[in-house]
């Protein structure tokens, strides 16, 4: 497929009028060289301009160095990396600074091979068939009741139903369904009201966040990021007043499911698509 067809069928389907996104930092200024004017002019779309034809895409959470090394060992050509986000993740190493620029000598293997990235953080997020926080909340047998949670002009959560009465088998059900422990607070009654659940998958404790739910007469809060720090403490505190139970499983693991689901949307356009997994960062929780 001509690189420049997929990328515009891609603007076409899920960049919405209103979004924003500001990812072009000090940080990115790091590999300059080989992010194309696009992204430094948008945040999103097209972030690596490497190829011209595009024969298969790979998909991921995180461009992490595991990531573009699985690309690089299959010796492939013209193809096309489709990453949920810019730069790679790991709070292990800084949880001021958790957002890390690719390695550019892995860069400059992928530019000979000519490998693009291309880049949807909010469109992804934004409710759709393959969106994180739909993907997520179906995957742990939720039933889609509506989009909620705008950010940068995106809906980026989802109220649903849940077959499971209380918080602990929820959180046993969603611990299952990610492959690891995760963190539950539990901060209010243990019976979900109504059995309706707010998920709000990657970064989504956050404070307005949780006013929305509130709103919603909810009681349970699903996301990624769960711990406790100095960016989550008006979250946290605002849960435990309202009485909301919060359940964490990882930045990576909450949203891996969209870029699970995407591969179908390449297939659909006749390209062959593959999810690369990566290591979550269970210092999220």
């Amino acid at each position: 497929m001509i690189a420049t067809d997929l990328y515009n069928r891609m603007e076409k389907d899920f960049v919405k009028p209103g979004m924003t996104e500001d990812w072009y930092d000090g940080n990115m200024a790091l590999i300059d060289g080989y992010i194309c004017d696009n992204f430094k002019q948008r945040s999103m779309g097209l972030l690596c301009d490497f190829a011209k034809e595009i024969n298969k895409v790979y998909t991921a959470v995180f461009p992490s160095d595991m990531v573009l090394t699985k690309i690089l060992d299959d010796n492939v050509y013209d193809v096309m990396l489709f990453i949920h986000h810019p730069m790679d993740w790991d709070l292990s190493k800084d949880p001021d600074s958790a957002f890390y620029v690719m390695d550019i000598d892995l860069l400059k293997q992928l530019k000979k091979r000519r490998i693009s990235i291309f880049n949807f953080h909010y469109p992804l997020d934004n409710f759709s068939d393959y969106s994180t926080s739909k993907t997520l909340a179906e995957s742990i047998g939720l039933t889609i009741e509506k989009p909620f949670a705008e950010f940068s002009g995106a809906l980026c959560g989802v109220i649903g139903t849940t077959s499971c009465e209380d918080i602990h088998e929820l959180n046993a059900r969603y611990s299952k369904t990610v492959g690891h422990e995760t963190k539950l607070y539990p901060y209010g009654n243990s019976k979900i009201i109504n059995n309706r659940v707010a998920v709000v998958a990657g970064g989504g404790n956050d404070i307005e966040v949780v006013k929305e739910v509130a709103k919603n007469n909810i009681n349970v809060l699903i996301s990624g990021l769960s711990l406790k720090n100095k960016y989550s403490l008006a979250a946290h505190e605002l849960e435990e007043k309202m009485g909301i139970n919060l359940l964490g499983g990882t930045h990576y693991s909450s949203e891996k499911f969209a870029c699970i689901a995407i591969c179908e949307y390449f297939k659909k356009l006749d390209l062959d698509s593959e999810f690369i997994e990566d290591i979550p960062c269970l210092d999220d929780l």
